[in-house]
């Protein structure tokens, strides 16, 4: 069977473009081969057993796995594994929008009282040695049952352990020995040294619901979710003919390499870019230059300070203007100066604050060239609310029956479910912002699951037994999660304009960002960095090396620098390797200053037009962790077309004030031309070989604490 030229079936049965049926596998054995000239993987049918039975790379003559389960799960508490006694009802191909393909098996308990149906897929992709996976679960009992421990990927490796080393907590720090990843590992490593190949494991699981383990049987590979003995154990309750699809996870081979982070720089970068399809890669007209009222003015907030500082932003350059938390106010206030923690729940207009309403405001900052966006906390609302006190029974509840706050674990506010009907209600009130003022940008705040401060497990979900939607506090960590990202994916078909930065606290962990949340969110505001230069850059600059590019470098919204550092434009250079968000106050930035940001703003504007460079994002060749006393650097070149990017150097304190660098994804016999931003000057013509590998490009920084910026363009 070929399919699309990228997946080849090989079985006992001719069948093209039909599903195909148990009657054309052997009654012994029969095998299904998903190869796409660079991954290829068998599976087994033998008896009532399904099984991974090998996995190699096109130029590599190892196999990288023995004889495997598959998958596992537990239904009532008892494991079932590709080893349980099943039977082949059917097989089909399948295929996804972005150029995947692959086939969907499906199995049904063996026996006279089956009770689980089970469909395995299986999508390969043009040119890339990787493999994803999800499995549905469907009841086909008449009694209820709870699924938990369920593992999509269940391999026994090749991989000794006593040889190889886990990179985990977004793959870029080591581990040795058994390993049972958590909430910070969307990917992880397992690299066998000796042997110089290894794989990547791919975890698309929201959240805190995570779970990767290497080593936990031999030298297996597990990628799943949590279970019992770990923080927030997933459950999932299936009545009689529900089912349930898992996150997707995904394994992404090398072979011939010593540098382990490689493929996800290269091969796992290229999937996230060309198939997964983020929501910052998928939106058309991406931000490049953003501000937020945060720091320093905190909850005091009015009309007026808007307009001025929204005119000195302008002045500066940004495209997007947010207004944090303090515009609200509760249906039982009359004004919101109480400060922070308090009048969420109603989200009303403080018209003592904005007289005319938000409508006026938002009209004065669109007027200057900029979209309007807004803080709102997605799930929380304090006891004065009218909210909590018509609909108490929309809020969660702790172990002792109590209603419960678990971004803080405090009392004054309480945190919504998303059980119940306070989803309508809260969407309601996002889209009444959109419809009637224009709201752009909403920044979405505070904890749904678990919380970011808080370090106790019992502060987490909701034990609630009468919420619609879950039947007991393990249940809730799926629903909640779910039915938030349910919710961006709604708001998006609505409004479709709409960014939505769903913050680290509401993904539930300090600085968390993770595949789930970059596929239905364009950012995450992944801090609050208020340190100010040269401290406060070398923190950004280490985030986002710490993240990117295991997730898109685009997605990171990293706050808090302000446009009033003395050294702002170090600070802004610092950004341009994510999302450039800044806080500050602008009226104090000078005009000369104002001038040389507006600079900035419209370079970066050019070059996203001309490169999409906020796509992409790799390491800079030579250059480590952001460090005191050292030099980094990070390239944003577009590894898709080769034409060019951009790409930023900087010395951190580093003793020496000249350094060579060296470029990727360029083709190496076209010439380009490198030009210092945002000036445009011309400072080197060279082929993309020299480049790349020969010659390299020379910079010099004078002073300590500084960086530049190039942009790189093929003649």
């Amino acid at each position: 069977l070929l399919m699309k030229n990228i997946i080849i079936v090989f079985a006992l049965f001719l069948l093209i473009n039909q599903a195909f049926s148990q009657d054309y596998f052997n009654k012994d054995q029969d095998q299904l081969i998903l190869d796409n000239g660079v991954v290829k993987r068998g599976i087994t049918f033998t008896h009532d057993s399904l099984y991974s039975s090998s996995l190699t790379l096109k130029k590599d003559n190892a196999g990288f796995i023995g004889k495997s389960k598959d998958f596992s799960f537990l239904i009532n508490g008892k494991e079932l594994n590709g080893y349980s006694g099943w039977e082949l009802t059917d097989t089909r191909a399948i295929e996804d929008t972005t150029g995947g393909n692959g086939m969907r098996i499906i199995l049904r308990q063996s026996g006279n009282n089956p009770k689980i149906k089970v469909e395995l897929n299986y999508m390969l992709y043009p040119d890339l040695p990787l493999i994803r996976k999800w499995i549905e679960v469907q009841n086909i009992s008449s009694e209820d049952i709870n699924l938990e421990a369920i593992t999509m990927e269940a391999l026994n490796t090749n991989l000794s352990h006593v040889h190889s080393v886990v990179r985990h907590n977004y793959a870029r720090m080591k581990h040795l020995g058994r390993f049972v990843g958590d909430w910070h590992d969307p990917v992880a490593v397992v690299h066998h040294i000796s042997g110089r190949r290894g794989m990547a494991l791919g975890n698309e699981t929201v959240g805190v619901l995570k779970r990767t383990a290497y080593h936990t049987e031999g030298n297996n590979i597990e990628i799943g979710l949590t279970r019992e003995g770990q923080h927030f154990p997933f459950r999932k309750w299936l009545e009689p003919g529900d089912s349930w699809q898992s996150p997707k996870s995904f394994i992404c081979l090398y072979a011939n390499r010593d540098d382990s982070y490689e493929v996800v720089e290269e091969e796992v970068n290229a999937f996230i870019v060309n198939h997964m399809r983020p929501q910052i890669i998928e939106k058309k007209t991406k931000p490049v230059f953003v501000y937020n009222t945060w720091n320093p003015f905190r909850t005091f907030v009015n009309d007026t300070l808007v307009r001025d500082v929204a005119e000195a932003a302008a002045e500066c350059g940004v495209e997007e203007f947010i207004i944090d938390d303090g515009w609200q106010v509760n249906a039982h206030r009359k004004s919101s100066e109480k400060g922070w923690g308090s009048n969420y729940g109603d989200w009303l207009v403080d018209t003592n604050k904005f007289p005319g309403g938000l409508k006026p405001t938002f009209d004065y900052i669109k007027s200057l060239g900029m979209k309007p966006g807004l803080w709102m906390s997605v799930a929380s609302a304090t006891e004065d609310s009218k909210v909590f006190q018509e609909h108490p029974e929309w809020f969660v509840k702790g172990p002792d029956g109590e209603y419960g706050n678990l971004h803080s674990g405090s009392e004054g506010f309480y945190t919504a479910s998303f059980g119940t009907d306070w989803y309508d209600y809260i969407k309601g009130k996002i889209l009444h912002l959109v419809n009637a003022y224009g709201l752009r940008y909403a920044k979405l705040d505070f904890a749904v699951v678990a919380s970011a401060y808080v370090n106790n497990d019992s502060i987490s979900g909701s034990y609630a037994t009468d919420h619609p939607y879950y039947r007991d506090h393990r249940e809730s960590f799926i629903v909640h999660y779910e039915r938030l990202l349910q919710l961006f994916d709604e708001l998006h078909k609505e409004a479709p304009e709409l960014f939505i930065d769903c913050t680290f606290e509401t993904a539930g962990k300090l600085q968390l960002m993770d595949y789930a949340f970059a596929k239905h969110a364009e950012g995450n505001w992944l801090s609050n960095f208020e340190s100010n230069s040269p401290v406060g850059p070398l923190r950004v600059r280490q985030m986002a090396w710490w993240r990117a590019p295991a997730l898109p470098a685009s997605s990171l919204v990293i706050g808090n620098l302000p446009l009033n550092d003395p050294n702002v434009e170090f600070c802004l250079k610092s950004l341009i390797g994510t999302l450039p968000i800044m806080l500050g106050d602008p009226r104090k930035v000078p005009e000369q200053k104002r001038e040389m940001l507006h600079a900035w703003a419209d370079w970066m504007r050019n070059m996203q037009k001309k490169y999409n460079y906020m796509a992409y994002r790799k390491d800079m060749k030579g250059f480590g962790e952001p460090r005191e006393g050292h030099w980094d650097g990070w390239q944003r070149i577009n590894f898709q077309t080769k034409e060019g990017g951009i790409f930023g150097v900087f010395r951190q304190g580093a003793p020496e004030d000249t350094r060579t660098v060296f470029l990727k994804d360029l083709k190496p016999y076209e010439i380009y031309t490198v030009r210092q931003a945002p000036s445009g000057k011309v400072v080197l013509r060279a082929t993309g070989k020299e480049l790349m590998h020969t010659d390299g490009i020379p910079v010099q920084i004078k002073k300590e604490y500084e960086g530049k910026i190039y942009e790189v363009r093929m003649e």
